[in-house]
């Protein structure tokens, strides 16, 4: 490897999030996630009228901020290929990172400072800056946790979503057609009617249109109960992912921590273990007892727990 490719794949493993341990990837981190904080705060501020007078100091922030973003932009082009291995051509690794979640979005901080200032039509493209933020917490596990289990429940999801939205539908067109007569101001047309099952649906109730008729608010009782319902099942498929990820990653540890245990212990005949209680042999040997394996069970050796020929124990020394 040559000194200059060397210096690049330092600069990759500097750029990229997570690794703690190396003082420059860390500092650089830390770097960037102040550099996102100022420029967020920066476009808040700036839309207060009482702090016009700190319009300059607000655009020199702006200014700097954004030529940081554009050199890690361009380091991180520079090492695409380092970011995805598996592609063979460096412009496809390229192409690759343009075009995913993270390309996408310091693309889109970057182009409307540029090219976009003053067109007010697209002025709201600088709200992509918004998503720079989940750069802080792409590679730390809380991130990947939800990440993770939003892949896992994608079809459960999207199963609830469709459900979702054809009561959306079926209560739009249906509360368009019993409270269009009574008030057509207020039910112009389906798009109204869409407008008000959202607000009913998911419980907000904005109270900008209602049903005035009887008919009207018995289907509006009976379509916000469906709406409870219906909101609940996502919540509860992610509660439930949640749950077993947890428990998978419980029982993860608990593999590693048998992996790790220093000695291996088997009740064979010539043994004097078995027929023994766990708490014995702990005593016996000056031990932890971190696991014990009958067949293909791994049971809790818990102190009462009797040892029986064949059985394999995971101990630790204390």
């Amino acid at each position: 490897m040559s000194v200059s490719e060397k210096k690049r794949k330092r600069i990759f493993e500097i750029i990229q999030i997570g690794n703690r341990e190396d003082f420059p990837s860390r500092a650089f981190d830390i770097f960037i996630v102040t550099a996102i904080v100022l420029n967020i705060a920066v476009l808040i501020l700036d839309t207060f009228d009482q702090l016009s007078a700190y319009d300059g100091v607000f655009r020199t922030v702006e200014i700097v901020t954004i030529l940081i973003f554009c050199v890690e932009y361009a380091l991180r082009i520079w090492t695409a290929d380092l970011l995805y291995p598996e592609e063979k051509k460096k412009s496809r690794a390229v192409l690759k990172f343009i075009f995913s979640f993270d390309g996408l979005v310091d693309l889109l901080t970057i182009l409307p400072f540029f090219f976009l200032s003053g067109m007010g039509a697209v002025r709201f493209l600088r709200v992509a800056r918004i998503f720079h933020l989940f750069r802080i917490n792409t590679q730390y596990e809380s991130f990947q946790v939800i990440t993770s289990v939003l892949k896992e429940k994608r079809n459960a999801i999207l199963y609830s979503v469709f459900i979702i939205v054809v009561l959306i539908l079926a209560a739009s067109l249906t509360m368009y057609s019993v409270e269009h007569t009574a008030q057509p101001e207020a039910f112009q047309n389906a798009f109204s009617g869409i407008w008000w099952s959202v607000s009913t649906v998911f419980t907000v109730g904005y109270g900008d249109i209602y049903p005035v008729t009887v008919l009207g608010r018995v289907l509006g009782v009976i379509i916000t109960f469906l709406g409870v319902g219906a909101v609940a099942i996502p919540t509860g498929i992610l509660s439930a992912g949640f749950v077993e990820h947890y428990s998978r990653m419980q029982r993860s540890v608990e593999a590693a921590e048998y992996k790790n245990s220093s000695a291996v212990i088997l009740a064979d005949k010539a043994s004097p273990y078995a027929g023994r209680r766990v708490k014995e042999i702990e005593e016996m040997n000056a031990v932890c007892v971190t696991a014990l394996i009958r067949g293909e069970l791994v049971i809790v050796p818990e102190d009462t727990v009797r040892i029986e020929e064949g059985d394999v124990l995971l101990v630790m020394k204390l």
